[in-house]
């Protein structure tokens, strides 16, 4: 024991720290607070009976804050700095970095870069990035892991695990990934963008997503300057390893082909944060304006739904709004739309897909119709026999079309054809026989008539001799 606690002063355990290296991988710079909520989300429903909200979140954060300080001890963690509020963030250092690669099983070019300034600003940033996750998440406790807490408590954790789930897992997300519009994915060009958040869920239904946060503190011409780069990028070709021509972004992450001459970019979430000085309504509507070359589509008037070919799906949300109702709930505001959907919806085309599944529809019932038709007509030529008047099986209809079909009787169905060859089998056999009969009868006459004859001369030798 006292060699462990030499290692790791603060006694944590390979799990915790493992907790730790995972969500700073992904998040890059993060609160014990906020690395507890993601991987020990039961931790927030225990230690109720603290008489206060502090007390209780230092209780349920200690073990993943001794986790922090046994890394930091290894170098692979530092501090970085304090948040407006006073908590205290954690970074990783390059060999941390290297570290959580292998426990996300992810490249190093996979990891993204590293948030600038986190700490000594504040974090406003990162912590609205990383709310964002955690309110797209929407980690669910373990319930057999608050056996014997207060009634109360397990009540709250079981509304957790009764309401609409999240999207995908921590390793569904990245943050701080760099979209060039020169250069490597590993050194991007001066003038790229980068994602604050990319989500990849396809078993979700949101194969990708990237998603931009902001507190309301950026200019709105900020923030649609943004996607200028992000179109730039959306549209940069590149020779895939099968040696084809494709979009960039398609050689590092998968999504469903979009069918027909519809050829939509990746959609774009925008969060915002009511943390500045600016109204987050006016964002939205002022980003949505200056942005709509990006978004707006064209109306199809005769298929009765737009098509964005060209176009990126941008949907904004606030993210108290987001925490209150999730990705399952109507949060969403797709750019150039008058509602608020759900996130699948708002990123989607589901008049386009209506109208779609309609055509797709009638083009199966027209084939139906079509193969009905030729299989009346088929039907219509299908021989009939001229015995018993049954109509021919597939399989004797196929027999008796072969030009060099020995088959005889070929306009007679299987039965009749059966029963034919036996009869003309015993009618052969009844001539074999009539035939070896009369051969037998001439053999006889032939016989009786040489034994008459030599009777004859026998008594003709006879007289002559008297």
């Amino acid at each position: 024991m006292a060699g462990k606690r030499k290692t790791n002063e603060a006694g944590s355990t390979n799990d915790l720290r493992a907790d730790v290296l995972s969500v700073l991988g992904v998040l890059k710079v993060a609160t014990a607070d906020q690395i507890q909520r993601l991987a020990s989300p039961h931790l927030s429903y225990r230690h109720t009976l603290k008489k206060t909200p502090a007390q209780r979140k230092e209780a349920r954060t200690a073990s993943h804050r001794g986790a922090a300080n046994d890394l930091r001890r290894h170098g692979l963690l530092i501090d970085g700095g304090r948040t407006r509020g006073n908590e205290e963030v954690r970074i990783l250092t390059a060999a941390g970095l290297a570290a959580a690669s292998l426990d996300l099983d992810r490249e190093s070019e996979e990891m993204g870069g590293m948030p600038k300034s986190a700490g000594r600003s504040g974090a406003s940033h990162p912590m609205t990035v990383n709310e964002t996750v955690i309110a797209l998440i929407r980690p669910k406790p373990d319930l057999d892991l608050l056996v014997g807490q207060p009634a109360e408590a397990v009540a709250a954790a079981q509304a957790a695990v009764d309401a609409p789930d999240g999207i995908g897992t921590l390793t569904s997300y990245a943050t701080e990934v760099a979209l060039p519009v020169k250069g490597t994915w590993k050194n991007p060009a001066i003038g790229s963008a980068r994602a604050d958040v990319v989500l990849t869920a396809p078993e979700a239904g949101v194969p990708l997503l990237f998603i931009e946060a902001d507190n309301c503190t950026e200019e709105a011409v900020l923030i649609a300057r943004k996607f200028d780069k992000y179109m730039r990028f959306f549209r940069r070709q590149e020779k895939d390893t099968d040696g084809k021509e494709k979009p960039m972004w398609r050689t590092r992450w998968s999504a469903p082909e979009w069918e027909e001459y519809e050829r939509v970019h990746p959609p774009v979430l925008l969060v915002f944060h009511q943390g500045g000085k600016r109204s987050a309504k006016n964002q939205m509507e002022r980003v949505a304006d200056l942005t709509r070359p990006h978004w707006q589509g064209r109306w199809y008037s005769e298929a009765g739904y737009h098509s964005y070919d060209g176009c990126i799906p941008i949907v904004a949300t606030t993210l108290e709004r987001l925490r209150e109702h999730g990705p399952a709930g109507p949060a969403f505001w797709r750019f150039g739309r008058d509602r608020l959907e759900l996130l699948r919806d708002a990123i989607g085309n589901r008049r386009r897909d209506t109208y779609l599944a309609r055509r797709r529809q009638a083009a199966r019932e027209k084939e139906r119709r079509r193969e009905e038709e030729q299989a009346a007509a088929r039907e219509a030529r299908r021989p009939v026999c001229a015995d018993c008047g049954a109509k021919f099986t597939d399989e004797r209809w196929r027999a008796v079309g072969y030009t060099r079909n020995p088959e005889s009787h070929k306009h007679l169905c299987e039965d009749c054809q059966s029963r034919a060859v036996a009869a003309e089998q015993q009618a052969k056999a009844d001539e074999r026989e009539r035939q070896e009969q009369l051969r037998r009868q001439a053999e006889e006459a032939a016989a009786r008539e040489a034994a008459e004859a030599e009777a004859k001369k026998n008594r003709g030798l006879f007289g002559r001799r008297r």
